[in-house]
């Protein structure tokens, strides 16, 4: 059996490590845009000079695994059509390439890995009492504003949203907001409708100094999908059955970023258990037996405020918020061990 995986985030590296142990006889090749398996959760700290994101791809995957560098231009039938002309057959692909940016000119993005190495240049080689702004008051923005204040307590850090921290509720919420004023963020509740080189103009007409403007919005997904004729929903994500399959070809399993699953969210949380869930269900196919369903299971959201604090809120399964949390030294134990815990499993697709 030949299986693609295409994309090396956490659910690509996750499903071909899984598929090597769980699928007798497969072939694995996986192609990534980069040789490198990025850790998403930590580009906060990429930015901000206080670690390294990025490992050799080669590293994170079993032994016999192929890993292939390069770009899928479009997914055919039963190939995948690299950029230079080179097409891969597969009896099953598995489409990982996770969700994408798409930042206001005059901005640098910070949610992919090439974005967040100009950031971390860009930010280095600003002087003392020159302004970041950070775009976006979701966790992204959060942990790139405050990694960055913690790091480079000589510079002026703005955040601008429309609304900040809306992903948390209750006291969770209110942490983040005392941890921001701590570190000295200015918070703007507005948004950006220009940037240029020294300011941003916001929507309400007032114009900022701006030395570095920082993009942190993650929306939205690659188009290969849509471009490659699958049945995608109104934000490009792949329109899936309980297993995960595309529902214009079963072949394909759509995981992470880039499925339809209704109330998913992006991120880690969801990118592991989805792949596992699609590769335990081909490899129940292969075996002859039923497949299981995929079923959400959300346990907490978890934000950085600086290398020193953090806060987690904890969910229910289908990700609504509960009242209770952690915070301080807690929570930033809690979140190293998201960090190392996520790698690891991804590395030995845990559970397999």
């Amino acid at each position: 059996m030949k299986v693609v995986v295409v994309g090396a985030g956490y659910a690509g590296a996750f499903a071909a490590n899984r598929v090597a142990k769980r699928v007798k006889g497969a072939e694995v090749t996986v192609v990534n845009e980069r040789p490198e398996f990025v850790e998403r959760i930590r580009l906060h700290q990429q930015v901000a000079g206080t670690a390294v994101a990025a490992t050799p791809l080669t590293s994170m995957l079993r032994a016999g695994i192929v890993s292939r560098t390069g770009t899928v231009e479009r997914i055919g039938d039963g190939a995948v059509i690299l950029d230079d002309g080179e097409s891969i057959g597969f009896d099953h692909l598995f489409l990982a390439v996770g969700s994408t940016v798409r930042p206001l000119p005059g901005t640098v993005p910070v949610g992919t890995w090439e974005g967040a190495v100009r950031a971390r240049a860009a930010l280095a080689a600003l002087a003392a009492g020159s302004t970041v702004t950070v775009v976006g008051g979701g966790a992204t923005g959060i942990e790139t504003a405050t990694e960055v204040a913690g790091a480079r307590p000589d510079l002026r850090v703005r955040l601008v949203a429309a609304a900040v921290a809306d992903c948390l509720s209750g006291r969770a919420r209110q942490r983040v907001l005392a941890a921001l004023d701590r570190l000295g963020v200015d918070v703007v509740e507005d948004g950006v409708a220009e940037a240029a080189v020294g300011a941003v103009r916001l929507r309400s007409g007032r114009e900022v100094p701006s030395d570095l403007t920082l993009w942190a919005i993650v929306a939205g997904v690659p188009e290969l999908a849509a471009r490659s004729g699958l049945e995608v929903d109104a934000g490009g994500r792949v329109v899936v059955d309980e297993f995960l399959r595309s529902v214009s070809d079963p072949r394909i399993f759509a995981i992470g970023d880039c499925a339809a699953v209704p109330g998913a969210r992006f991120g880690c949380q969801t990118a592991a258990p989805q792949a596992g869930a699609a590769v335990d269900a081909l490899a129940r196919l292969a075996e002859g037996r039923a497949p299981e369903p995929y079923a959400l299971h959300y346990v907490a959201r978890c934000v950085s405020l600086g290398g020193k604090d953090a806060v987690a809120q904890f969910t229910q399964r289908d990700d609504t918020l509960r009242d209770s949390h952690i915070k301080g030294r807690t929570a930033v134990l809690f979140k190293k061990i998201v960090y190392t815990g996520t790698k690891y499993g991804t590395r030995k697709a845990v559970g397999a």
